[in-house]
């Protein structure tokens, strides 16, 4: 349930016994997410497309889903959208430093590469890591998300280990509606955007821009004692600029066809200390990364009867990632083509769909032992579906055929069963499998293997939610196990490096419970959410990096004299920076508060303070995170 623990009391209690979910072998899911801070909560007739890639009413999943909203994400006062993912149940980030900087998700515990993220529609990943360059990801840009958690791979193909997210641009609607707003805070963050969004007859439209920077701060502040230890001295500010637009496009073609398109894209350029180049103590040149993200997708929509409809998409991204003036550059380019069926009769609903996915890789040389890489391949696929709601049951089954061009055949499939026990009352079982293929870059670079197999998980999870009023909350208990789980092994030799070479040498499960809860007193709103978890290695029962066992989040908001004034706590205890558990990286607690107002009818005034107790904490090692900070900011909407 969600509920408030100081990341003190996690941090000092002793760390209980492994939760031992083979004895549970299913799980519980809540269907729903909080509100407001933490997330928003969908309501019962809220549509979401995420949980089986066709729009379907909240009160008919049986999956784990989230939704954030705009309203959420402009109050979040947040600068990244891993930032805003941190406040969901079930959801962990890590950064190297501040915002711009390599920063990863962890959904249940999973490797970042375990999630497959799209951006209207268009795959989001990288070849070269694996999984979404979360730092590229524009939030200016973004106007709703959706978190899926739970394997998903029946449905989207390889990749959806731990869930998938998808992040929507702004939809024009009728009218006209232009914007602009002006953000400063901390650390010399500036932030600008504007756009228009509306609708005119069978054509809508929505164009935005925005532009944020800020000076940042020393992401590596280590003491001149340890700077022998560490080989670090930069004391520099390591702060970052980003450009972003988009432009969404919609035409009806008559009342049963539709056409749409959506383009995004964003260039950041972010400073960073790279630990691994000393420099000379009175001259410290930039360290600089540059991520370049573009999104472009193409879909017709059509509905030939009551019974009979279809979706026809194409979509591109590009993922571009250099640095200088310690040279390295990688780029992916990702296209996919989706040819979706659904059949509605009665309860019944049915769906086939053809998908081709073709990855390409080119990685520039930076040294003789490091020589240009430049490599493709694709996947073809047959994925079915069914969906029966009737009454209390609601039943999904789904099984998907994908065929890579390098690793032949794979087939995944999934199960789920939702009952209403009463109005109030629903529980959910559900079973399923996953996989991701390696990157190109993990089989053929210097350090990759050809012989490479895919990564593979079994996961069974149930739940149990109760709704009655304005009081929501649930829980989830869940197990996932990865076999073939591909590391960096230092002692490997078979690619010839002497650094080591990529292998599948582990097994990891991922087993937990999530829960969550919310609830309305007056102009008072309260939410919150606990995890209890388990991320580790089956072959040696250590911790997986970076992942704690416990972590919460609690908020709430309160409506008085035309004001929203909200306070949030996140907690997490400790975690470990390496897979050997000998880094440790402490518990904390930090509180956030914000305010925000209607100052005209046209004018929004919304006001935060983040890291109220100035706690010092680290989400990797040597990498400090944001000290208490302070932004304001105004948005013209006229109406």
């Amino acid at each position: 349930m969600k509920t408030c623990v100081s990341s003190s009391r996690l941090s000092r209690a002793s760390a209980p016994a492994r939760l031992r979910l083979a004895c549970l072998p299913l799980a519980l899911v809540s269907t729903f997410g909080g509100n407001a801070f933490s997330q928003a909560v969908p309501s019962l007739g809220e549509t979401v497309v995420t949980a089986n890639r066709v729009a379907q009413p909240v009160s008919d999943l049986v999956s784990d889903v989230s939704i954030v909203d705009r309203e959420t994400i402009e109050r979040s006062g947040a600068v990244g959208v891993a930032d805003v993912l941190a406040r969901l149940p079930g959801v962990e980030i890590t950064r190297n430093g501040g915002p711009g900087n390599t920063s990863s998700v962890f959904l249940r515990g999973a490797e970042t590469r375990f999630t497959a993220v799209y951006i209207d529609g268009a795959r989001v990943d990288s070849q070269s890591t694996g999984g979404a360059t979360w730092e590229s990801i524009p939030l200016a840009q973004i106007d709703r998300i959706e978190v899926l958690r739970g394997p998903a791979a029946a449905v989207y193909g390889s990749d959806a280990i731990g869930g998938v997210i998808q992040l929507f641009t702004k939809k024009g609607e009728a009218g006209v509606a232009p914007y602009a707003g002006v953000g400063f805070g901390s650390y010399g963050l500036r932030h600008l955007e504007a756009g228009v969004s509306g609708a005119s007859g069978a054509f809508d439209y929505s164009l935005g821009v925005a532009h944020d920077e800020n000076t940042g701060f020393n992401v590596q502040p280590v003491s001149k004692r340890d700077i022998s230890k560490v080989g670090i001295t930069d004391p520099d500010k390591d702060g970052y600029n980003s450009t972003s637009g988009n432009l969404r496009l919609g035409f009806q073609i008559n009342p049963s066809q539709r056409i749409e398109t959506s383009l995004l894209y964003n260039d950041m350029a972010a400073r960073y200390d790279n630990s691994g180049v000393k420099k000379p103590i009175l001259f410290f040149p930039d360290d600089i990364g540059y991520n370049r993200l573009r999104t472009a997708s193409v879909a017709w929509l059509a509905k030939w009867s009551d019974v009979y409809s279809t979706r026809v998409q194409v979509t591109d991204s590009d993922s571009l990632y250099k640095t200088e003036p310690s040279f390295y550059q990688t780029e992916t380019h990702l296209r996919s083509y989706l040819f979706q069926n659904e059949f509605r009769f009665g309860p019944h609903l049915f769906t086939a769909a053809l998908e081709r996915r073709e990855d390409a890789l080119d990685n520039a040389a930076t040294s003789a032992s490091s020589p240009e890489l430049s490599r493709d391949r694709a996947q073809n696929a047959l994925s079915l579906g069914y969906s029966y709601v009737q009454g209390p049951h609601s039943l999904q089954l789904h099984v998907r055929h994908d065929e890579d061009s390098e690793f032949g055949g794979k087939t995944t499939g999934s199960a789920a069963y939702g009952f209403a026990i009463t109005p109030q009352w629903r529980a959910t079982v559900s079973a399923g499998s996953a996989f991701r293929v390696p990157t190109l870059f993990q089989r053929f670079s210097q350090y990759g293997s050809a012989s490479l197999k895919p990564e593979e998980s079994r996961n069974v999870e149930a739940g149990l939610q109760y709704t009655q009023g304005a009081t929501h909350a649930g829980f989830v208990i869940y197990r996932n196990r990865v076999t073939n789980l591909i590391n960096f092994d230092g002692g490997a030799t078979a690619c010839g490096s002497g650094f080591g070479c990529y292998a599948n040498t582990g097994r990891a499960e991922y087993e937990g419970i999530t829960l969550t809860a919310d609830h309305r007193i007056g102009d008072v709103t309260l939410r919150g959410s606990l995890d209890f978890q388990d991320p580790h290695d089956r072959s040696n029962d250590h911790l997986l990096a970076r992942r704690a066992r416990r972590h919460a989040s609690f908020g709430a908001d309160w409506r008085v004299g035309g004001w929203l004034l909200g306070a949030e706590v996140q907690a997490s205890s400790k975690r470990f920076d390496d897979s050997a558990n000998t880094i440790t990286l402490g518990g904390y607690t930090l509180l956030n508060l914000v305010a925000s107002t209607q100052l005209t009818p046209d004018l929004s005034l919304v006001a935060r303070i983040d890291n109220v107790g100035n706690k010092d904490y680290m989400l990797a090692n040597t990498y400090a995170m944001a000290g208490r900070s302070a932004y304001v900011g105004l948005k013209w909407t006229p109406h």
